[in-house]
């Protein structure tokens, strides 16, 4: 029987209570993390052998596992087969999230662009934007396979102009998930390698024989994938370590409550981890909308799951109104947040922290995940107060241009002695000063 959390803004202790709520930090498992970092020892110092060694072990290669790195290559023809094998409803879908999110993220690279500018001496200063050279995506293979996540990792990359995208994917007990194949034929991924876990984090961080190292690792994966990213980062690049998924729905009391009880599903259904709020000023209608969820809840086959997220961390919080349901909603800065009403632009305006706003009572999250186009790799965790959603920004780097004129090293010269001076930094001092014209 699912017990629902159910607040109060005016309570005394609702702020104490929220905060609990909110609370999620990732325990650091001791055993993940002593494996994880004896993983990537032996990868470093035996490349595709370990790499083998380990994929054979925790994949459950069958027929005595791979001798070479080789045998989990996936080439180009068996994706094209996997797309071309695919039911014609499932192939047209694909291809039309995919056009989407690609047509989303090359908007968004019209906006990513350098410039430079002449300063009166003739002096040049400038930013210019390049892509990165190779990109690992790591996507999650077997039963847990999400072919919209190849999609929403690969087309910004592609979109990005990155040379080489490598994706990894594990395939358990030799079993290759065809619509994750297939999601990599229709991005334009260069390169499928049927490996996973720390061990595949590790190989595309430091190279092996078989696979040069990259220049970002993106993706999701389970707790020894998001260890091993924490260990690589800085040698590469990576995305985020992701938490639980998040929805956070704001309404007004006008969308249908069964609606808002399925979006509310959309996220519990995750893990027994997610999070599941709604914030709203009309109590007779959350107990309309409890009520849906009692309803709703025995039709689903996930409903083991949703019951668990919904109980340990979900709630239905009356609010005195929807000025201050938005104040709650940017403390709590959800992954996902739903504004549910009559004129959500009002409201939407009102928001600082989101990982992605879905407006008025059609844009339910899943479409999102989906097929909208926006990225659905989003800050979790309360980041949406710090970090973005994955974009094509995330495989750009900026270089900053600066061309002195003669002119200007007179000018600037005297400034960057001066500070340099002031630091104790004497060849920089002189540096500048070589530069520069003797004064009368």
């Amino acid at each position: 029987m699912i017990q629902l959390r159910k607040l109060d803004s005016t309570a005394i202790d609702f702020q104490e209570t929220l905060d609990a709520l909110l609370a999620f930090e990732a325990e650091t498992d001791f055993a993940i993390e002593q494996a994880v970092g004896d993983i990537i020892t032996q990868v470093r110092a035996r490349g595709d052998e370990a790499v083998v060694e380990y994929t054979n072990k925790f994949d459950r290669i069958p027929n005595g596992g791979a001798a070479d790195l080789g045998a989990f290559e996936i080439g180009q023809h068996e994706l094209d087969a996997a797309l071309a094998a695919l039911p014609e409803k499932q192939r047209a879908a694909l291809q039309t999230a995919a056009e989407r999110i690609r047509v989303f993220h090359e908007r968004q690279k019209d906006e990513l662009q350098g410039f430079s500018y002449t300063e009166a001496d003739g002096t040049v200063l400038g930013q210019r934007i390049t892509p990165l050279d190779r990109v690992g995506i790591y996507v999650p293979g077997g039963k847990a396979a999400y072919p919209s996540s190849v999609l929403m990792n690969a087309v910004p990359a592609k979109v990005a102009g990155v040379g080489e995208i490598v994706m990894v994917v594990p395939t358990p007990d030799g079993v290759k998930n065809q619509m994750v194949l297939a999601a990599a034929a229709i991005a334009g991924v260069d390169r499928v390698i049927g490996i996973g876990g720390a061990q595949a984090v590790a190989a595309l961080a430091y190279g092996t024989e078989s696979i040069q190292p990259v220049d970002k690792i993106v993706g999701p994966g389970n707790a020894y994938v998001a260890a091993a990213k924490r260990r690589v980062f800085g040698t590469v690049g990576i995305d985020m370590i992701a938490g639980p998924s998040e929805i956070l729905v704001i309404c007004d009391g006008t969308t249908d409550p069964d609606w808002v009880a399925m979006d509310l599903f959309s996220q519990a259904e995750h893990d027994e981890l997610a999070q599941a709020i709604l914030l709203c000023p009309d109590a007779d209608y959350i107990a309309r909308v409890e009520a849906s969820i009692r309803k709703l809840l025995p039709t689903m086959p996930r409903q083991d799951t949703i019951t668990t997220s919904l109980t340990d961390r979900g709630a239905l919080i009356k609010v005195r109104d929807m000025d201050e349901a938005c104040e709650i909603a940017n403390a709590i800065a959800a992954e996902h947040l739903e504004i549910s009403a009559e004129e959500p632009q009002q409201w939407a305006d009102k928001i600082r922290h989101a990982g992605a706003l879905f407006l008025g009572r059609f844009s339910s999250e899943s479409l999102g995940d989906y097929c909208c186009g926006p990225n659905h790799v989003l800050p979790t965790s309360r980041t949406a107060r710090f970090s973005s959603p994955l974009g094509v920004y995330d495989f750009q780097k900026r270089s900053s241009i600066l061309q002195v004129s003669e002119a200007g090293a007179q000018t600037l010269g005297k400034v960057a002695a001066e500070l340099a001076y002031g630091e104790g930094l004497q060849a920089h001092a002189r540096s500048a000063e070589l530069r520069m014209k003797p004064g009368p």
